[in-house]
């Protein structure tokens, strides 16, 4: 699963590398993004794409209220094209979600406090999860109707897989992460279903890098960069 990322690049920075419009407002630099908070994705419209600010936990279209957006923030790339709350968004609604790293926590024997690790690239260069989006809208005082009046709230979700070689090693379930060569593909609505699902698989196990770091990123409420400071060889 993916339950935590660092994203702290300007959007200037991704609008850049991305070849996309910059976003309508920026957001604070986290090196502790959680769940519900505001996140970057990258979508296409009118054949261009477009860099914008999006609430992560996906809550479907027909969702009551917002709560059930905290549980949908990874969705399964094995059974996302049958799931009700995911179906129309694979199909209509994808995303690229950019991140500087993410977060993963692996049991060690004799020890309760389970270590975690930051997961970034070595060269650099951002990991681009595999994400979709959706747009939702309040209902009316019976529960049923929709407010077609109240402003939407358009939220993501970032789709998991079985880990590569390394990830294996601290974790069963890892997000997809997507290469610039088909970005355009994912983003396109026109894309054949088949294609896209080829493409939810574990990324080359060179392409990574594993950090232990401080138990300090447990805490939400810490975002600064020490969090992603490797620990001690002595602690590791």
């Amino acid at each position: 699963m993916c339950g935590r990322f660092v994203s702290a690049s300007p959007p200037d920075e991704l609008a850049r590398y991305f070849g996309a419009e910059e976003p309508e407002h920026e957001l604070e630099p986290s090196f502790n993004v959680a769940p519900t908070n505001e996140v970057y994705v990258v979508r296409a419209a009118d054949g261009e794409r477009r860099l914008a600010s999006l609430r992560w936990g996906l809550v479907p279209f027909w969702a009551k209220d917002l709560k059930i957006g905290s549980r949908m923030i990874n969705a399964r790339s094995e059974t996302v094209a049958e799931k009700p709350a995911f179906r129309k968004a694979y199909e209509h609604r994808r995303c690229l979600i950019p991140a500087d790293g993410f977060y993963e926590w692996a049991k060690v024997e004799g020890r309760k406090t389970k270590q975690p690790y930051f997961i970034h690239r070595p060269d650099g260069e951002p990991v681009v999860f595999a994400g979709l989006w959706e747009r939702w809208r309040p209902r009316l005082e019976d529960g049923k109707t929709i407010d077609e009046s109240a402003d939407p709230i358009e939220t993501c979700t970032i789709l998991t897989t079985t880990p590569n070689g390394p990830m294996a090693e601290i974790h069963d379930r890892m997000p997809v992460l997507l290469a610039p060569a088909v970005w355009d593909d994912w983003l396109s609505e026109d894309t054949d279903l088949d294609y896209v699902a080829s493409l939810l698989k574990p990324p080359p196990d060179d392409l990574l890098s594993l950090v232990p770091i401080s138990t300090m990123v447990n805490n939400v409420r810490n975002k600064g960069e020490e969090l992603i400071r490797p620990l001690p060889d002595d602690e590791s």
